[in-house]
């Protein structure tokens, strides 16, 4: 496989769709069940994600094989570095974004599966099982919002411009001390709290944000955390970067996206950018 056609994509975001319901589906039964949580290092892992992982990973593979797709997922990706970086189609996966929401019962998680060809995303599904809604979105093919009873809308993020009117999402528990004086310094000071980053993007097509900022500590969010939120946002008509406007790339050999990153509805995002930079400048000669 080259090249895929628009047609192509259609079909692979239709089977896309198809297993993110079902992974919603296991998600909301599951949380009424004993968890067994373990501790993963980066974050807690529970029965729920393995087992939304197997069905995801199952299911993708029967459809479409392993010959032409490589599958990197957040349970798997230590055994899979050489058989995904050969590979120039790549589905990342995260069966379950939000896990600290999904033990605490917050509603606030997510599906995320993403098609990426070489190093960038070109099919995107995102589930918010709780919200009853799946966005979709392939390459120059625009987002879509899906309901559980069929009814698809397209989706486009606000057109709001003055920064004192924007809203940033950020999360609840990834605060580290950098990211806290730089959401207080930042010319936007409305803010809300969502867990995952599916969450946090959903609420920017859903205009009820139009910022989101992300800043490594110790740890910073994987490509499974953003490959498939960053679509469904720029096709949608948002912008999502480093602070310094590069575009991110994925299937590296390093999966971690250190530094400052930044989603906006796009407006005002070279300005929220420079802005970022230059209050981190400040508080980093304090």
């Amino acid at each position: 496989m080259t090249n895929l056609q628009d047609q192509d994509l259609q079909e692979l975001v239709t089977i896309a769709r198809s297993i993110g319901w079902g992974t919603a589906s296991i998600l909301l039964e599951m949380q009424h069940t004993e968890l067994g949580v373990e501790d993963a290092g980066d974050g807690p892992v529970t029965k729920a994600d393995k087992a939304a992982n197997r069905y995801i990973l199952d299911n993708l593979q029967a459809a479409l094989g392993t010959a032409e797709f490589g599958y990197l997922s957040e349970e798997n990706y230590k055994t899979q570095n050489h058989e995904r970086s050969s590979q120039p189609w790549v589905w990342v996966i995260d069966p379950l974004d939000g896990t600290k929401d999904f033990i605490q019962g917050t509603g606030e998680f997510s599906v995320h599966i993403a098609l990426l060809h070489v190093d960038r995303p070109v099919v995107s599904v995102v589930v918010c099982p709780a919200a009853a809604t799946l966005y979709f979105a392939t390459l120059h093919g625009g987002t879509f919002a899906e309901k559980q009873d069929g009814s698809i809308k397209p989706v486009k993020v606000s057109q709001r411009q003055r920064l004192e009117d924007l809203t940033i999402v950020a999360s609840r528990s990834h605060r580290n001390e950098r990211l806290k004086q730089l959401l207080q310094r930042f010319p936007c000071q409305k803010q809300r709290s969502v867990g995952s980053v599916g969450g946090k993007i959903a609420a920017i097509l859903e205009q009820t944000a139009e910022v989101y900022i992300s800043l490594s500590g110790q740890s910073a969010p994987k490509d499974w955390d953003l490959a498939a939120p960053e679509l469904i946002l720029t096709e949608a008509g948002g912008q999502f970067t480093y602070f310094d406007g590069t575009l991110l790339q994925y299937n590296q050999a390093d999966v971690s996206k250190w530094g400052g990153l930044l989603a906006s509805n796009g407006s005002c995002h070279q300005a929220l950018c420079t802005a970022a930079v230059e209050i981190l400048a400040e508080i980093d000669a304090q």
